[in-house]
């Protein structure tokens, strides 16, 4: 299959978004020092609109990190306590293993 050049062109005239054009240094609109000056405002407004809603997003986030460093410590002390009651029944196993082995038969009914 040929690679049409200017079909290649033309798809890429398409996809490419008007936002890529709306710094333009040559903008007529934009030679009077009133309008950069609104312009200006309109961008500075935009910033900290983003720049507020990007801080809001960053504290409900903190919250679900400092909830889920939470529930991690309590599910880190479960698992230690179910580690060492697990810990101690093996011991206690163990202990009734090697006094069935060495002839306490009492130890094996355990």
């Amino acid at each position: 299959m040929r690679v049409r050049p200017m079909v290649c062109a033309a798809l890429l005239c398409a996809l490419v978004p008007v936002s890529a054009f709306a710094d333009d240094p040559h903008d007529p609109a934009m030679k009077d020092s009133a309008a950069r000056a609104r312009d200006r405002a309109i961008v500075r407004r935009l910033n900290m609109h983003e720049d507020a809603t990007t801080r809001a997003r960053d504290a409900r986030y903190a919250q679900g990190w400092q909830a889920n460093r939470q529930y991690n410590r309590q599910d880190m002390a479960t698992y230690q306590q179910s580690r060492s009651n697990y810990d101690q029944a093996m011991a206690e196993w163990r202990r009734a293993v090697a006094a069935c082995r060495s002839g306490d038969y009492s130890a094996c009914q355990q």
